[in-house]
């Protein structure tokens, strides 16, 4: 009997290994390989020129980032980046969430014009935005006509990170915006009533029942906007042609991760560089994650 049991529960481990092996295969090629690979190259000097070779250093390519100036200017820049960014694009998505949860007319048509940022090509946005921040640009035009100060959105060091920011938010808040409004939508319209009965006024409402029943899916938002600004790359790569200028204003940790890897050729370096912003990604993550408490 206990034969027949064994060979039933080989055949069934085989049967659902083959089922998995298809997630299995992609998932170890594409996932698992790259990763272990990058803590390989992490504690190696590579050179790839000519013959392929590795050389052992430990953690020397750890221990250069401290005395790296470049790194704590992509650091700064991509912490003020998220410091920034976060905050406005969830208050913005949840605003715009809000306006399209209530009883508007053409609400349907809104909902498709806010949602049209999100599915366009990062590139191409950002090449609308260049000739938008253009000396005689769109933006400088219309802060002329107002009588407002005009400024130099792409070349001045002092406001070529905002104006990335003002893009990504832009592009970014619509999508945030269609989770919330999932959110709204599922929560059940007998607990505002029975507010209304108790007499609690809309701002009332709002933060005592709103605000509490989206709490798991701000942390979702905030964690996935935290981890896309951490990986901002395309948008300054564009801006600043790849050398992260004006004078390294708009340098990001991924941008400084390709230059050291593509144009340095310090596979080594850069790999370490990647561990590094996983590791603070992981970090802030988990403070995010204590601080909403998520855990009770």
């Amino acid at each position: 009997m206990r034969v027949v049991w064994k060979k039933q529960g080989v055949r069934e481990a085989i049967a659902g290994y083959s089922f998995m092996a298809p997630t299995i295969i992609v998932m170890g090629t594409f996932v698992v390989l790259p990763i272990t690979y990058a803590l390989f190259l992490a504690f190696n000097k590579v050179r790839i020129l000519g013959e392929l070779s590795y050389r052992f250093i430990g953690f020397k390519n750890f221990i250069r980032m401290a005395s790296d100036e470049r790194v704590w200017i992509a650091l700064k820049n991509t912490a003020e980046y998220v410091t920034i960014v976060v905050p406005i694009q969830t208050i913005l998505a949840l605003l715009l969430a809000l306006i399209l949860n209530s009883k508007i007319k053409g609400k349907n048509i809104f909902r498709i014009v806010f949602f049209l940022p999100t599915v366009t090509s990062s590139a191409v946005l950002t090449l609308i935005f260049m000739w938008i921040y253009n000396s005689n640009g769109l933006l400088n035009n219309f802060l002329a006509f107002l009588g407002l100060p005009t400024y130099n959105w792409l070349g001045d060091p002092a406001v070529a990170l905002k104006s990335i920011m003002l893009m990504n938010i832009w592009s970014t808040a619509p999508f945030y915006m269609v989770i919330y409004l999932a959110a709204l939508q599922d929560i059940s319209e007998s607990l505002y009533e029975a507010a209304t009965i108790d007499g609690a006024n809309r701002f009332d409402q709002f933060v005592s029942i709103t605000l509490p029943l989206l709490r798991p899916v701000t942390f979702f938002i905030v964690v996935m906007g935290i981890i896309g600004t951490f990986q901002l790359f395309d948008q300054s790569y564009i801006f600043s042609a790849g050398s992260g200028g004006p004078n390294n204003s708009t340098l990001t940790v991924v941008l400084l991760i390709y230059q050291y890897a593509f144009k340095s050729l310090d596979m080594g370096y850069a790999a370490a560089l990647a561990l590094m912003l996983a590791g603070v990604i992981m970090v802030v993550t988990l403070v995010q994650r204590y601080f909403f408490k998520e855990e009770n």
